[in-house]
């Protein structure tokens, strides 16, 4: 039996028209056989900073549920990011990889021949095609972030799947939307994909992110401004340049 590969994919400035020149889309990996420990190592790091998710037993129970996601990051709250990204690269079940389009504007789709939603599909296989292996079976989750997204999911299924030649179903298990304040390993690719995006557009205004930036560069040994090499396996980058892989999209 294959042993099964958990994706759990999260974007950033992905719309055509959002006014962002950088796009990212990221993923965070590990075995299925490794997922609940990972999330209860998650949720033990939320309880020793004392944000513990609400008890839904018990309508009285008031503490908070913090959720672990890029735009929630604050300096009262630091020192659990910091936690969280120390147990990313302390734990080998884990590893990351991002794509990172530097500036959107330079797209010439009529060029060849494409619109925005076959670029966005072509680079989320671009993304995921350094995680398949063809040795195993894979789950691959995606957030859900518009109306659309049901659609997005059922065309990338079918995108891997062709390419793939993976008829039988046995590489692409299954593509599957999910909320992301429901599943702790979506939120940690949309910390780590928003801190990677973050940097690539050149912004520093927020003192607790430019912190936990500082960090993941001391734990990565990256700039994050640079593609890595492709065999990276903990935490991958890849800049995709328009005037060098136009020919691609």
């Amino acid at each position: 039996m294959r042993e099964i590969i958990n994706i759990y994919c999260d974007e950033s400035c992905h719309l055509e028209n959002d006014k962002e020149k950088v796009m990212a889309l990221g993923a965070v990996y590990c075995p299925a056989s490794k997922k609940s420990e990972i999330f209860q190592m998650l949720s033990e790091l939320k309880k020793k900073h004392n944000l513990i998710p609400k008890n839904k037993k018990n309508p009285n129970d008031n503490r908070a549920y913090y959720e672990l996601k890029w735009n929630k990051i604050s300096l009262a709250k630091i020192n659990y990011f910091k936690d969280v990204v120390d147990y990313f690269f302390a734990d080998d079940d884990l590893n990351f990889r991002v794509l990172v389009v530097p500036d959107k504007s330079k797209l010439d789709y009529e060029k060849f021949n494409h619109t925005h939603d076959t670029f966005y599909y072509k680079m989320y296989f671009s993304m995921l095609k350094v995680i398949l292996n063809p040795d195993k079976a894979h789950h691959i989750y995606i957030d859900i972030k518009d109306t659309r997204s049901r659609e997005k999911v059922h065309k990338l299924e079918q995108v891997l799947r062709n390419d793939k030649y993976d008829y039988a179903k046995e590489i692409i298990k299954k593509v599957q939307q999910v909320r992301s304040h429901e599943v702790e390993l979506i939120q940690l690719a949309d910390l780590l994909t928003g801190a990677v995006s973050y940097v690539n557009r050149g912004l520093a205004d927020s003192r607790a992110k430019n912190i936990l930036i500082e960090h993941i560069r001391h734990r990565s040994k990256y700039s994050l401004t640079k593609s890595t090499l492709i065999r990276e396996q903990k935490f991958n980058i890849f800049l995709w340049e328009s005037s060098k892989y136009g020919h691609t999209i």
